[in-house]
């Protein structure tokens, strides 16, 4: 049945990447199986998000396991068109799917995965937990059986030990044929995954590291038999079952210590961020980490919906593209449903959590597809390019090893050849990177500086220009002094400008915000936020504009000048009611505890430039921090940004930006690492490549110094296993090294790299105080 599906849709590749694809579908699907699917309440539940266009559904799929399902899978848009994207989590067996509201449901989903022998598990919750408990027991019986075999081999094989002569010819076959019963399991079952991976390897023109260890493990179980079918005794199985079982210890060695490091946190981790609590008109900053079902929020505009709510009050204007990657406003109401990842567009909005915030669904959408950039990271390709040709160059050792002795002696020779393949592994050089990057993310986010992966470590590394922005970035939002200079404002123009200055999540409104600090009923109309600009808004036929002068003056009205209001060396912010401009609010900025020392720690490194989209009122300040080489570039429009950003990368610079992603979003997706800096508020950006508390920001240059530490302990970890790998392979090839020991030391290895870059990380994070 699959195969005619398959044919008929022109899918047949799906039979050339596995010789055995996918699983038997034991039973028959009952075509009203998934029909509960219909019911709209539960269907609601089950999808990440949903509006008229657009759905999306992640499905866990316990049949998953092998390159074929994977190829199929991401294909389902050739079975039916209504499939717009499908992408799978191999490692948590996930498949996230995308489809046409409209033309196909979600029971359709389930039954099309079905028909292809996927079978979607609906009920996630306790099959996962049951999935990773039991994820090793199959290794675990290996183990079991090869220690078994392994203990009584050795114990059957005391009298070849002892050099005792046995009393009868005939006991002493009967204890060899005994020893190779006991290592048939160990061969048949114990050691298969070493063929049927080597054999995929060979199948797809690629040798992997287990067809040396498998051709090791044939050769000497091979010669182990023959010498026990000739008569000459147990041969090498005392050695073959240990190789066997050592080599299974150290393979669920490392699955542990992947288990335990594993560098995928969860949200709290990739989130520092808080959320705005409604209680009745009052408004609190709590952790997302806290946020309970039944609260409500305020959603002001440009924030996130954290998780999926309820539009409780206020003009909903959503954009999705968080979550599609369509930037299409969808108009709400309340009552209506909103998704996690919608970001309000327009004036504030309250609503109310319906759900928890999701574990993994706030990262997946961080890691989507639409935001990934261009991995220049050449460390990891280095480390891919080595262990590629490294089994081809052992096998070559290995064979001309084999020939050399092969005219001394047979049996050296053949213990050479096995100990040669036993001994060397590339493990070790694969395991450096992800482990040193991976332990260094885990120490940036005990520092508050959260990586959206480990590549971004190694970029950080190869900065060779740094780019800031000002506001909310290297300013201080709650230290600001604030004067307002110009006509005296009545109490009502007064409550107008809190009002409209609380619906918006720049710095300098959030600023004048709590420095008037007014709470009011006002009904706000035709909300509008210009970046760069300004915000303006109705109030009972009261036009209110708040921004810069040009923004302020749009219209050709007749206005006082800048002169008559005085010269201000600080942020200016000019008022306007109904056209007429009523004054400016001065502010004077505080800068970052620290900025100083950390921006000169960097100028000698580092091609240093600051982008405003501020007037150049504090340029004289800000040469104080920045030093004469810094160029400081006033009045950015986002545009100026971005486009400042490429002609850097296009001169071939390696860029990094540091802002608030409020008006910089575009340069920090840009350049090559973006970091947007996280004060108390739902700021984070999709565009960023990390997230820097605002309160660690003067340790920032200390980060960058990690990073490049981190490098340094990759190559070192290469030059152990280099190391290592010269002692294995010159014991070996001069008979100094048997398979038994062999397979003993090749999991050292890999112990060593992790030991030495675990210790390297802490100790040098220890030494500039992260730790």
């Amino acid at each position: 049945m699959v195969y005619q599906v398959l044919n008929d849709n022109n899918l047949c590749n799906y039979y050339t990447y596995e010789n055995h694809p996918g699983s038997t579908q034991k039973n028959t699907i009952s075509k009203n199986k998934y029909e509960f699917l219909d019911d709209s309440e539960i269907s609601n539940q089950l999808l990440d998000f949903s509006d008229t266009k657009l759905s999306t559904v992640t499905f866990f799929i316990p049949d998953m396991h092998c390159a074929s399902c994977i190829w199929l899978l991401e294909n389902l848009s050739r079975l039916n068109p209504a499939v717009q994207n499908s992408r799978v989590n191999f490692l948590s067996k996930k498949l996230s799917i995308t489809f046409l509201t409209q033309e196909i449901t979600l029971r359709k989903i389930a039954e099309l995965l079905a028909t292809i022998g996927y079978e979607p598990l609906i009920s996630l919750e306790d099959l996962e937990k049951k999935s990773e408990s039991t994820s090793h027991r199959k290794l675990y019986y290996k183990i079991g059986i090869a220690g078994f075999s392994f203990g009584n081999i050795m114990l059957l094989s005391f009298p070849e030990y002892l050099a005792i002569d046995a009393s009868s010819e005939v006991l002493k076959q009967t204890f060899a044929y005994v020893i190779l019963l006991l290592s048939l399991p160990v061969f048949f079952y114990c050691s298969w995954d070493y063929f049927e991976s080597a054999y995929k390897g060979i199948k797809q023109k690629f040798i992997n590291i287990d067809v040396p260890l498998a051709i090791g493990i044939l050769a000497l179980f091979g010669r182990s038999v023959y010498e026990v079918l000739m008569g000459y005794g147990p041969g090498y199985m005392d050695s073959f079952a240990g190789l066997i079982f050592f080599l299974l210890l150290g393979k669920i060695f490392q699955q542990k210590t992947f288990d335990v490091l594993n560098f995928e946190r969860n949200y709290k981790s990739y989130f520092p961020i808080s959320v705005t609590l409604s209680k009745g008109k009052e408004e609190r900053i709590i952790p997302l980490s806290k946020l309970k079902v039944g609260d409500r929020l305020f959603i002001k505009n440009g924030e996130l919906i954290p998780a999926d709510s309820i539009l409780f009050n206020g003009n909903g204007n959503i954009d999705y593209s968080f979550v599609t990657g369509e930037s299409v406003l969808v108009n709400k109401t309340p009552g209506e449903k909103l998704f996690a990842g919608g970001k309000q567009v327009g004036s504030k909005i309250e609503i109310e959590v319906l759900k928890d915030v999701s574990q993994s669904y706030l990262t997946q959408l961080w890691n989507n597809f639409s935001f990934d950039k261009k991995n220049d990271a050449g460390i990891t390709s280095f480390a891919n390019s080595i262990s590629k040709y490294f089994t081809v160059v052992i096998l070559f050792i290995a064979v001309s090893a084999f020939v050399y002795w092969l005219s001394i002696d047979v049996d050296i020779a053949t213990t050479v050849f096995i100990a040669v393949l036993i001994v060397a592994c590339p493990c070790a050089l694969a395991l450096s990177t992800p482990f040193t990057l991976g332990n260094s993310l885990r120490i940036f986010s005990k520092n508050k500086f959260y990586a959206k992966n480990i590549n971004i470590i190694e970029k950080l590394a190869k900065l060779d220009t740094i780019v800031f922005d000002k506001t909310g970035t290297i300013t201080v939002q709650s230290e600001a002094g604030i004067e307002f200079i110009g006509v005296d404002l009545t109490f009502s123009e007064q409550q107008m400008v809190s009002t409209l200055t609380s619906n918006s999540t720049h710095p300098l409104s959030r600023q004048i915000s709590n420095h008037l600090n007014i709470k009011s009923d006002l009904i706000l109309e035709d909300f509008i936020e210009i970046p760069s600009q300004g915000i303006k808004a109705t109030f009972n036929g009261n036009t209110i504009k708040i921004g810069s002068k040009d923004f302020v003056n749009s219209v050709s009205v007749k206005t006082k000048s800048h002169s008559e209001f005085g010269k201000a060396n600080a942020s200016i912010v000019y008022l306007s009611i109904n056209d007429e401009v009523k004054g400016y609010y001065k502010i004077s900025n505080v800068y970052r505890e620290g900025i100083s020392e950390m921006i000169s720690s960097l100028t000698d490194k580092y091609e240093m430039y600051l982008l405003s989209g501020d007037n150049d009122s504090e340029k004289e300040n800000l040469q104080k921090i920045f030093n004469d080489k810094s160029k400081l570039l006033f009045s950015q429009s986002p545009y100026d940004k971005l486009e400042f950003i490429k002609k850097l990368k296009s001169s071939g610079k390696k860029v990094l930006m540091v802002g608030d992603g409020l008006n910089d979003a575009g340069a920090l997706s840009e350049s090559n690492v973006g970091i947007s800096i996280a004060e108390d508020i739902t700021s984070f950006t999709p565009a960023s490549d990390a997230i820097l508390e605002a309160s660690e920001f003067y340790r920032f240059n200390k980060f960058i110094d990690f990073s490049k530490k981190s490098l340094r302990i990759i190559y070192l970890s290469f030059g152990i296993s280099v190391f290592y790998h010269i002692i294995g392979l010159g014991a070996a090839v001069q008979g100094m090294l048997s398979p038994l020991f062999a397979a003993v030391l090749m999991p050292l290895s890999s112990i060593t790299v992790v030991v030495f870059t675990t210790l390297s990380t802490g100790f040098l994070a220890k030494r500039i105080k992260l730790l």
